[in-house]
C-alpha cells in the first residue's frame, strides 16, 4: 500500500462517521493485517528516505487503541514480518500530533502489551508528547463541559445568530470522543507508570508527576510512588501537589490532594523506609508552610491541610515541626502570621485528650505554644497582633475545656512583669482597629482569667473603646464591658459600664442602639425587677440585706447627672417598644415602701428619711409607660409626706432646714413627674385637690428653684388632661399663669423699692441694736429669696404659657440687669442708683435667665435685648452668668438664627473662657449647633475650635478629639485640608497671612486669644498635637497637596522675602512648617491607602478588589509624592538653606533634620535628587550616617541591657554593652570617613570633636590648612556655633 494513500481527512464525513461508531468495535478497514501492511510500508519508506515519518492512519490508530487482544499479538507478527519494534516510534510520535488522544491511548497499549519491548518503545520525547496530548485533551474536555453548561444569563434564544449557526455546523462528536477516551488514557497511564524505566529519565518523570497533579490523577501518582524509583519521585510529587493543596479555593482536587498526601505519601516515611523518603516526608509540612499564601481564606485552608498532614506524622516528626513553628513565630511577618494560626490549630493535637495543669508544665508544647501567642500579642505588625489575640481567645477556650486551672493560665499569660490585664489594656488602645477588636474579643473570652478586682485602667480602656470611630470596635467593646459587668458586678465595673454603655443609645448605628437598650434592660432593669415580690422580714435591720446584691448601687448610679439623659432616652425607647414590664414600677414602689417601713421600725423621725437614691427618679421615667401599675394611695401618701417637710402648719416654709431637704426636693420633683404621668388614672376629686395644692405652693414663692418647673409642669398637665376641651384647658392655664405673674410683679416691685430706699437713706438712720439688726437681716434674706424665686417662677410660667402678658415684668427685669451702669439715668427711677449685681448676685443672674426666656417667646423683645446679652457675655466677671448667657445664646441661635449669626465671632470667644465649665458648655453647645447646621464651619469658627484639642481640661480635650476625629471627618472631610495653612499662621499669631488678618477683623481687640505663641517646648508640642490631629483626617492625596502648599506658601514665602524670619512669629511659622513636613503623619507610604488591608481588615465580600484598588492608589500617590519632592520641594529647600546660612539662623539645623526625614526613604537616590547642591548632598549623607549610628548604638545597648529573655542583666554581665557599642561606633566612623573622603579631597577625616564648628574652604584652591586668610578665620569666629543634631 502506498503511503500517500493512507492519509485520511480528519475533517471529512468518514471521520465523523467513525467516531460516532462504538470504539470497542473496529471498522472494517482497521484490522491487524492492515496495520502490519501500513507499518511495513512505513518501514520501507524510512529505510529508503531520511524524511520525517508520516503518522499512522486514523483507522490504524483507532484499531491499536481499542483492540487489546490484537495489540498483544502485534509484536510476534512484527517479528515474523522482519519489522523491528523500533519502527513503531516515528509514526507513533507523528500520530501524537495528528491524532493526539487516540494516538496516546494506542501508544500506552503498546507499552503495556505482554511482549512489548519497553526499552525499545519508550523514549522521553514521545512520552513527553503523549503527556502533552493528554493535557490538551483534558483542557478541551473542560472547555466542552463549560460550553455544555452555559451561565443562566446566556440561555434561551438570545445571542448572536451567526454564532448559533456556526455552532450547528460544527461536529459535536469530537468533544464526546475526547471525554470518552480521556479516562481510558489516564487509566492506562496509571498502569504504565509503575513499569516505565523512568529512573534514568528525570525530566520525563517530573513531567509525568506534573501532569498527574494537574489532572488530579492520583492513581498515576500512587503508581509512581509504588514503583522502584519512588525514592527519587517523592520530592517531585510534593512539589507538584503543593500548589493544589495550597490553592485558595475549595475543590475536589484540593481535597483529593490532601488525602493523597496523608494516605499515600506520609506512610512512606515510616521508620523502616529509606532515609531520603523519611526526610522528605518529615519536611513536608515545613515545605507547605513555606509556600502558604498570604490571604486570610487561602491561609486558613493551608493551615487545615498542614494540620491533616501533621496528624498523620509520627511523634518525632510532629515535635520537629512544632519546634519549626515556634522558630517561625520569631521570623518574618508572613511567617509569624502563619505561625499564630498553626499554633492554634496544632494545640489540640499536641495536648493529651484528658488534660490538666500538667499539660502546661515547663518544656511542654502546650506551654510553648501559648507563650508564642502571648508574645505575638505585642508583635510589631498589627495584623500579627490581631491574629494572635484572636487565636489566644480560642486557645483559652480549648485549654479551659481540657481542664487547665485558671491560676495556671494566669501564670502562663504573663510577659515578664506584665499580666494579662495590662496586656489587654495596651491592646485596647492600639492604633490598629483589628488589634483593638481582637483584644476586646479576648476580654470577652478570658473574663475568668482577669480576676477580681478588675484593673481600673483596663475598664477605662474598654470604656474608651465604646466611643471608637469604627462600628465593629464599638460593638466588640459593648459586648466585652457588658460581659465583665455580668461576671463581676462590682461598684467600679458598674460605674464604668454606666459611663460607657448608656451613651451608645444615641449612636449613629441602629444595631448598637438596640444592643445598648437590650443590655440595659437585662443588666439593670431586670435586676431591679427582682425586688417586686420581696417582703420585709422581722429580723431585717439593714436595707442592703433585704434586696439583691447591687440593686441599691444600681439605683444610686443611674441617677448620675452625666448618664441620666441617656437613661431617660433608653427608658423612653424601651417604653415605646413595650419592653418595660409593669413589674418594674411595682418593684420600685416596693423598694420605697420597704425602705420607709425599715426606717420607721428603727424608731427614727420620718423627717430624716429619704428613699433610696434613684428610686423616685426611675419611677418617674417608667410610670408613663405603665400608669396602671402605679398605686394612687402610694403616691398620695408620699406626696403628703414629702410636701409637708420643711413647712409649718400654715403651709409656709420653716426657717430651720433639715439636712435631707435637698434630697426631699429632688424626690418631690420626681414624684410630681410621676403624678403627671399617671394623671389620667387619678380620681377627679384628688386631682382637683392636688391642683389647688400645687397652685398654692407656687404662689407662696418659697420652694427650691429645682422644684418650680416641676410644679408648673404638673399643674399644666393636670389642667389639660382634666379639662373637657382643649380650649377650656388653655384658658384655665392662662388664667392661673397671669395670676402668678401679677403676684410675682408685686413682690419684685416691692423688693426693688425697699432695696432702693434702704440703700439711699441708710446713712441717716440711727444705728440699730444687734437684736433688731438680726431680725432685719433675717427679714431681708427672706424677701430676697422670695424675689429670686418669683423671678425664676415667671420664667417657668412664660415657657409653660407663651401667650401670657409680660409687659409689667419686663421693665423690672430691665431695671435689675442695667442697675449699676455708668450711663446717666433719672434719680427718681426706682432701683436706678444701686447695683443689684453687687447687692444680690442671685437675683441679678436669675433676671438675665428670665429675660432670656421672655426673648424666646417674644421676637420684639429679642431684637432689643440680644445685643445686650452679647455685651454682657463679653464683659461679665461672673462665670455663672456667662454660662447661663451661653445657654441662652444657643437657644437664640435656633430661634433667631439670622439675628444671632453676626455675633458668632464674639460668642466663640467663650471657648477660651478662664472657667472650665463655661468652656465646656460653649464647646458642647456650639458642637450641637454645628451638627444641626445652625452654625456653619466658616470664617474663624474652625480655627477657634483648634485650641480645644490641647485644652487644660481633659474632658474638653476628649470632646474635641471626638468632634474632629468622628463628626467633622464625616461631615466636612476637606475642612482640615482647606484651613491647614491658615491654622499655622493663626496658632503662631503671625499677621503676615492675608486671610488671617481678614478673618480676625479690626474689631477683635484680642487677636492672640486663640494663638499658642512661643518657641518653648510646651507651646511647640501643643501646636504639633493640633497639626497631627488635622493631618490624621486627611486622605493621602490631601497630604500630598498639603506638603506642596507648605513648600509654596511658607518655605517659598521665606525665600522670596514675603515672610521674615527675623520676626519671632515668622520663625515660629517656618519651624512649624519644617516639623510638619518631617512628622510621621505627613509621610506617604505605598500602603497608606491600605490601612484596611488583609492583615488589618475585618473581612467582608469584595475586600480583595477594594484592597487592590487602594494599593494601586497608594502606589500612584507615592510616585507623585516623589516627583513633587524632586521638582518642587528640593529646589525650595536648597534656596532656603542658603538663605538661613547667610543669616546664621538657628533654624538651619531644623531644616537639615526635615530634609533627612524627607529623604530617608530615598537613600539610594540622594545623588540624583540633590544633583544641584553637592555640598548639601554630602552633609545629608553624613547626617543620615550619624543618625543611623546613634540608633544602632541605642538598639545594641537596649538589647544587651535587656538580655535574651527580656529581663535586665546583672552588673557582672554588662560588659558586652560596651563592646557592642564600640563595634557599632567603629562601623559608623568607617562609613563616615568613606563619605567625607570626597569632601576633603582624600585627606584624613578630622576628629569628631573638631566638627563642632563648620569648616570653611580656603579661597586658594591649592592652599594648605595653614594658609587660610585672617579675615576668613575672623568670619568663622563670628559665626554662630553649629550644634549637633541631637542638640538641635
Amino acid at each position: 500500500m502506498d503511503a500517500d494513500e493512507m492519509d485520511i481527512d480528519l475533517d471529512g464525513a468518514g471521520a465523523g462517521a467513525y467516531i460516532d461508531s462504538p470504539l470497542s468495535a473496529p471498522s472494517a478497514s482497521g484490522s491487524l493485517p492492515a496495520v502490519l501492511s501500513e507499518l511495513a510500508a512505513l518501514h520501507r519508506r524510512a529505510s529508503s528516505s531520511s524524511a520525517t515519518s508520516p503518522s499512522l492512519s486514523l483507522a490504524s490508530i483507532t484499531y491499536l487503541s481499542s483492540a487489546p487482544a490484537a495489540v498483544a499479538s502485534l509484536f510476534p507478527r512484527l517479528a515474523e514480518a522482519g519489522i523491528p519494534a523500533s519502527s513503531l516510534l516515528p509514526p507513533l510520535e507523528a500520530s501524537l500530533s495528528a491524532h493526539p488522544l487516540p494516538a496516546a491511548v494506542a501508544y500506552l497499549r503498546l507499552l503495556l502489551a505482554p511482549a512489548s519491548p519497553l526499552l525499545t518503545l519508550f523514549s522521553p520525547l514521545p512520552f513527553l508528547s503523549l503527556l502533552l496530548a493528554i493535557r490538551k485533551a483534558a483542557t478541551a474536555a473542560a472547555s466542552a463541559a463549560g460550553a455544555a453548561n452555559p451561565s443562566s444569563g446566556s440561555g434561551g434564544g438570545r445571542g448572536n445568530p451567526r454564532k448559533r449557526k456556526k455552532e450547528r455546523h460544527q461536529p459535536a462528536a469530537a468533544p464526546q470522543a475526547a471525554l470518552s477516551l480521556l479516562p481510558r488514557a489516564l487509566s492506562l497511564l496509571a498502569d504504565a507508570a509503575g513499569r516505565l524505566p523512568l529512573r534514568a529519565h528525570p525530566d520525563a518523570r517530573r513531567s509525568l508527576v506534573d501532569t498527574a497533579a494537574e489532572l488530579a490523577a492520583f492513581d498515576v501518582l500512587a503508581a509512581v510512588l509504588g514503583s522502584d524509583y519512588h525514592a527519587e519521585t517523592v520530592q517531585d510529587v510534593v512539589r507538584a501537589l503543593a500548589p493544589v493543596v495550597l490553592s485558595g479555593a475549595k475543590s475536589a482536587a484540593r481535597v483529593g490532594a490532601v488525602q493523597f498526601l496523608v494516605t499515600k505519601l506520609v506512610p512512606l516515611g515510616a521508620e523502616e523506609g529509606e532515609d531520603v523518603v523519611r526526610k522528605s516526608v518529615g519536611y513536608l509540612p515545613r515545605y507547605l508552610a513555606g509556600m502558604a499564601p498570604d490571604k486570610a481564606e487561602a491561609r486558613a485552608l493551608a493551615v487545615e491541610a498542614i494540620l491533616e498532614v501533621v496528624r498523620a506524622l509520627g511523634s518525632e516528626e510532629r515535635d520537629g515541626f512544632a519546634g519549626y513553628v515556634v522558630d517561625m513565630s520569631k521570623g518574618k511577618a508572613k511567617g509569624r502570621l502563619l505561625a499564630v494560626d498553626l499554633v492554634l490549630a496544632m494545640l489540640p493535637v499536641l495536648l493529651p485528650s484528658h488534660g490538666d495543669d500538667c499539660d502546661l508544665e515547663e518544656g511542654s508544647w502546650g506551654l510553648k505554644f501559648l507563650r508564642v501567642l502571648v508574645e505575638r500579642c505585642s508583635d510589631s505588625v498589627g495584623g500579627v497582633r490581631a491574629r494572635a489575640l484572636t487565636n489566644a481567645a480560642q486557645a483559652l477556650v480549648v485549654l479551659s475545656e481540657r481542664g487547665v486551672e485558671v491560676d495556671r493560665l494566669q501564670e502562663v499569660m504573663r510577659i515578664g512583669n506584665m499580666g494579662l490585664g495590662e496586656l489587654l489594656r495596651q491592646r485596647c488602645t492600639d492604633d490598629k482597629a483589628a488589634v483593638r477588636k481582637a483584644a476586646l474579643v479576648l476580654i470577652t473570652k478570658a473574663i475568668g482569667l482577669i480576676g477580681r478586682p478588675v484593673d481600673e485602667s483596663l475598664l477605662c480602656a474598654m470604656g474608651a473603646a465604646c466611643s471608637d470611630s469604627l462600628v465593629s470596635i464599638r460593638k466588640a467593646a459593648l459586648t466585652a464591658i457588658s460581659e465583665v459587668f455580668r461576671k463581676f458586678p462590682d461598684e467600679k465595673v458598674m460605674k464604668e459600664w454606666l459611663q460607657a454603655v448608656p451613651p451608645l443609645v444615641i449612636d449613629s448605628e441602629t444595631s448598637i442602639q438596640e444592643e445598648c437598650e437590650n443590655l440595659f434592660l437585662e443588666l439593670v432593669l431586670n435586676r431591679i425587677c427582682q425586688a417586686a415580690n420581696l417582703n420585709l422580714d422581722d429580723d431585717s435591720i439593714k436595707l442592703e440585706e433585704v434586696f439583691p446584691e447591687g440593686t441599691l448601687d444600681l439605683l444610686k448610679s443611674i441617677c448620675d447627672g452625666e448618664v441620666a439623659p441617656c437613661i431617660k432616652k433608653i427608658c423612653a425607647s424601651l417604653g415605646k417598644k413595650k419592653k418595660l414590664k409593669p413589674v418594674l414600677a411595682s418593684s420600685l414602689q416596693n423598694i420605697i415602701t420597704i425602705s420607709e417601713s425599715l426606717w420607721l421600725r428603727s424608731c427614727k423621725p420620718i423627717e430624716n428619711w429619704t428613699a433610696p437614691l434613684g428610686s423616685w427618679w426611675l419611677l418617674s421615667e417608667v410610670s408613663s409607660f405603665a400608669p396602671k401599675s402605679v398605686n394612687w394611695k402610694f403616691l398620695s401618701h408620699h406626696w403628703k409626706l414629702l410636701d409637708n417637710v420643711g413647712q409649718d402648719n400654715g403651709g409656709k416654709a420653716c426657717s430651720q432646714v433639715e439636712p435631707n431637704s435637698a434630697f426631699w426636693a429632688v424626690n418631690r420633683v420626681s414624684l410630681l413627674q410621676t403624678i403627671s404621668n399617671v394623671s389620667m388614672e387619678l380620681p377627679v376629686e384628688p386631682a382637683a385637690e392636688l391642683a389647688h395644692s400645687l397652685l398654692t405652693r407656687i404662689e407662696n414663692f418659697d420652694m427650691n428653684l429645682s422644684e418650680v418647673d416641676a410644679h408648673v409642669k404638673s399643674l399644666k398637665i393636670l389642667c389639660k388632661r382634666k379639662a373637657k376641651t382643649t380650649k377650656e384647658g388653655a384658658a384655665l392655664i392662662l388664667k392661673w399663669a397671669q395670676q402668678l405673674i401679677r403676684s410675682a410683679v408685686d413682690i419684685l416691685d416691692q423688693y426693688i423699692r425697699e432695696t432702693s430706699e434702704s440703700a439711699r437713706g441708710h446713712s441717716f438712720v440711727t444705728p440699730m441694736s444687734s437684736k433688731s439688726r438680726g431680725k432685719k437681716q433675717t427679714s431681708a434674706s427672706k424677701s430676697t429669696s422670695e424675689a429670686v424665686i418669683a423671678v425664676f417662677t415667671v420664667g417657668s410660667l412664660i415657657l409653660a404659657c407663651p401667650t401670657a402678658n409680660v409687659k409689667e415684668i419686663t421693665p423690672l427685669l430691665h431695671t435689675i440687669i442695667t442697675s449699676g451702669n455708668s450711663e446717666p439715668r433719672p434719680k427718681d427711677l426706682v432701683g436706678g442708683t444701686i447695683s443689684f449685681k453687687e447687692l444680690v448676685p442671685s437675683l441679678y443672674i436669675q433676671s438675665w435667665v428670665t429675660l432670656a426666656k421672655i426673648c424666646l417667646v417674644d421676637d420684639k423683645v429679642a431684637k432689643r435685648y440680644i445685643p445686650i446679652f452679647v455685651q454682657e457675655l463679653e464683659r461679665s466677671d461672673m462665670a455663672t452668668l456667662r454660662n447661663n448667657i451661653m445657654v441662652a445664646m444657643a437657644d437664640f441661635y435656633v430661634r433667631y438664627t439670622a439675628l444671632v449669626d453676626c455675633y458668632i465671632s464674639k460668642i466663640t470667644k467663650s471657648l477660651r473662657d478662664p472657667c472650665e465649665v463655661v468652656r465646656r458648655q460653649t464647646f458642647i453647645l456650639l458642637s450641637k449647633l454645628l451638627q444641626r447646621d445652625y452654625v456653619k464651619w466658616r470664617g474663624v469658627l474652625f480655627l477657634r475650635f483648634l485650641p480645644c484639642l490641647v485644652d487644660e481640661s481633659e474632658k474638653i480635650r476628649h470632646l474635641a478629639d471626638y468632634l474632629f476625629g468622628n463628626i467633622l471627618k464625616a461631615k466636612a472631610p476637606l475642612l482640615a485640608y482647606n484651613s491647614f495653612i491658615e491654622a499655622i499662621y493663626v496658632l503662631n499669631d503671625c499677621t503676615e497671612h492675608g486671610a488671617y488678618s481678614e478673618s480676625q477683623g479690626s474689631s477683635d481687640r484680642r487677636p492672640a486669644l486663640f494663638a499658642i505663641r512661643g518657641t518653648d517646648e510646651r507651646s511647640r508640642s501643643k501646636r504639633m498635637h493640633i497639626y497631627a490631629s488635622l493631618l490624621k483626617q486627611m486622605a493621602p492625596e490631601h497630604l500630598l497637596a498639603t506638603s506642596a502648599k507648605l513648600c509654596a506658601e511658607i518655605l517659598a514665602a521665606v525665600c522670596d522675602g514675603l515672610l521674615s524670619v527675623d520676626d519671632a512669629s515668622g520663625r515660629a511659622v517656618l519651624q512649624d512648617a519644617l516639623q510638619i513636613l518631617a512628622c510621621k503623619e505627613m509621610r506617604i507610604h505605598p500602603n497608606i491607602c491600605t490601612d484596611n488591608s488583609e492583615m488589618d481588615e475585618e473581612g467582608g465580600e469584595g475586600g480583595g478588589t477594594a484592597n487592590a484598588l487602594l494599593a494601586a492608589k497608594g502606589r500612584v500617590v507615592t510616585q507623585v509624592a516623589k516627583k513633587n519632592l524632586i521638582q518642587i520641594a528640593v529646589p525650595i529647600f536648597i534656596e532656603l538653606k542658603r538663605l538661613l546660612e547667610s543669616k546664621n539662623s538657628p533654624l538651619t539645623g531644623c531644616l537639615m533634620e526635615c530634609l533627612r526625614a524627607l529623604l530617608k526613604d530615598y537613600k539610594n537616590e540622594i545623588e540624583e535628587i540633590l544633583v544641584a547642591d553637592k555640598q548639601l548632598q554630602r552633609e545629608l549623607l553624613y547626617d543620615m550616617q550619624k543618625y543611623e549610628a546613634g540608633k544602632g548604638k541605642g538598639k545594641a545597648a537596649a538589647k544587651f541591657e535587656a538580655g535574651p529573655s527580656g529581663t535586665a542583666r546583672s552588673p557582672a554581665r554588662q560588659t558586652p554593652v560596651g563592646a557592642a557599642a564600640a563595634e557599632v561606633e567603629a562601623s559608623a566612623r568607617a562609613t563616615v570617613r568613606s563619605v567625607l573622603k570626597e569632601v576633603n579631597r582624600n585627606t584624613p577625616t578630622p576628629p569628631l570633636h573638631s566638627m563642632s564648628v563648620p569648616k570653611v574652604k580656603s579661597i586658594l584652591g591649592t592652599a594648605g590648612p595653614g594658609s587660610r586668610l585672617p579675615g576668613v578665620l575672623e568670619s568663622v569666629r563670628r559665626l554662630q556655633r553649629f550644634e549637633s543634631d541631637d542638640e538641635n
